[in-house]
């Protein structure tokens, strides 16, 4: 890192700043206007949001790509794209329909209150982004050695200053501008790549031949796993949140499709890199940082600097739009549904939110030692509570009673999370049965729904 690539970073975080402070918000303090824009979202902000949100896993792709090859498409590809086409089949233009503000206030129109505030809950902790507040630091550990603790703490706060000011339209904002950095730090990696050491041919001779195989040395049963996790989206915040902000109806759908044919090219992107960097650096102790070490290889000054934004874009993106969601679900889903403050206070309410869930985020950051295993660990409680009743409150005609309902929603999610702790109480550090947490509670709430489901009249 030269002066110059330096200036560069240095010049995206004041600029970011900038842009919450630009657009503030200064007159309608509504929670239409804080949490969903006022539901003015337009097409290419809502590809470019959804994009670069739901790609902030960018150093556990680099990982898995630098240990395991072509397999990361089927993994953390493949059953992504599956369920987000679902999520536009069957959900997006119902949810934007719908005219709701956030994933609690369907299931109280559908369930009541009690699942409503159950359901807040879990989402409050399915979106606190404890995971990318911890890669953020460790982004901050590899390009600036920093702590961790110093990376996350300053990376965590340029993400969320614009937030505190402009509410979901900043999250937007600066969204268009990190999709754009996203793409290009990567393009730029990538073709430096291929004109230094060449293409098919040179990864061909310098990899493994399993970093060529779908299952990239791994078992079958453990890639089928993902596809299971990947159900997730179909109760992803992060879509709701946009189909509700959505200005044109058929744009929520047509976004999500659109949003799929980016996320397979950005997805071409980051293997080819990781690819590149496992060929030219076979003995980087650290996988997790195969695409800055590879940038620091081949890129030369400034746009070295440029792909460094890129990364620190594609984290920090996800983390204000999970931050935010975090803070509406706390200022929007639990104090005003259930201390009866006034609309305008939302707000208020909602700032206290996000200050809330960075405190929670940076804690659980310094606790976890894997990004992988939160994702993994929040994801296998909070889908199995949330998936059968939140799809069916838009899909299907049959649909479970009020009561049964919370109790499924609360089993399910306690019996995975028992589940999960299993493998810490076990002598042998497995789970009970050799089974994923996931699959119990999806079972139990199956079961629940096809005993106690009714008609709907």
């Amino acid at each position: 890192m030269t002066t110059i690539d330096y200036a560069i970073v240095v010049t995206y975080l004041l600029g970011l700043i900038a842009a919450g402070v630009l657009y503030r918000v200064r007159r309608d303090t509504s929670a239409v206007a804080f949490i969903v824009g006022g539901r003015t979202l337009t097409l290419p902000a809502f590809v470019a949001s959804l994009v670069s949100t739901w790609y902030g896993g960018i150093l556990g792709v680099g990982e898995y790509t630098f240990r395991y090859g072509i397999s990361n498409w089927l993994v953390f590809g493949l059953p992504y794209y599956i369920a987000a086409f679902l999520f536009a089949v069957f959900l997006a233009k119902k949810a934007r329909e719908s005219e709701f503000l956030t994933i609690p206030d369907r299931l109280e129109k559908t369930y009541g209150k009690t699942a409503a505030g159950v359901g807040s809950i879990i989402v409050f902790l399915m979106t606190v982004p404890a995971a990318y507040v911890l890669m953020i630091g460790v982004l901050g550990e590899i390009v600036f050695g920093w702590p961790l603790w110093l990376g996350i703490l300053i990376g965590t706060l340029f993400s969320l200053v614009y937030v505190h000011f402009g509410g979901f339209k900043s999250v937007v904002r600066t969204d268009l501008l990190q999709f754009g950095l996203m793409f290009t730090g990567f393009i730029i990696l990538l073709v430096f790549a291929i004109s230094r050491f060449g293409g098919i041919e040179f990864l061909q001779g310098n990899l493994p031949e399993e970093h060529f195989t779908w299952h990239g040395g791994n078992s079958g049963w453990y890639i089928a796993v993902w596809y299971v996790i990947a159900l997730a989206t179909l109760v992803e915040p992060a879509f709701y949140q946009r189909c509700y902000a959505v200005k044109k109806i058929g744009d929520a759908r047509r976004g999500i499709l659109i949003s799929i044919a980016c996320w397979a090219f950005f997805d071409f992107l980051t293997t080819s890199c990781g690819l590149y960097a496992r060929a030219t650096l076979p003995q980087l102790d650290n996988p997790v940082a195969s695409f800055p070490a590879l940038a620091a290889l081949i890129l030369p000054a400034g746009l070295l600097g440029i792909f460094v934004t890129a990364l620190l874009a594609t984290v920090m993106s996800t983390i204000d739009s999970y931050s935010f969601i975090a803070a509406s679900t706390f200022g929007r889903d639990i104090v005003w549904r259930f201390f009866n403050t006034p609309d305008h206070k939302t707000t208020y309410y909602t700032r206290w939110g996000l200050l809330i869930s960075t405190a929670l985020a940076v804690i659980l950051a310094l606790y976890f030692e894997s990004v992988v295993d939160i994702w993994h660990d929040f994801g296998s409680v909070g889908t199995p509570a949330l998936l059968i009743p939140l799809f069916t409150a838009f899909v299907g005609r049959r649909r479970m009673p009020a009561k049964q309902t919370v109790i499924s929603m609360i089993c399910s999610g306690l019996l995975s999370l028992v589940w999960l702790l299993s493998k810490h109480l076990s002598s042998s550090g497995e789970y009970w049965f050799g089974l994923e947490p996931i699959f119990p509670g999806i079972l139990l709430s199956l079961g629940f729904y096809v005993t106690y489901s009714k008609p709907v009249e």
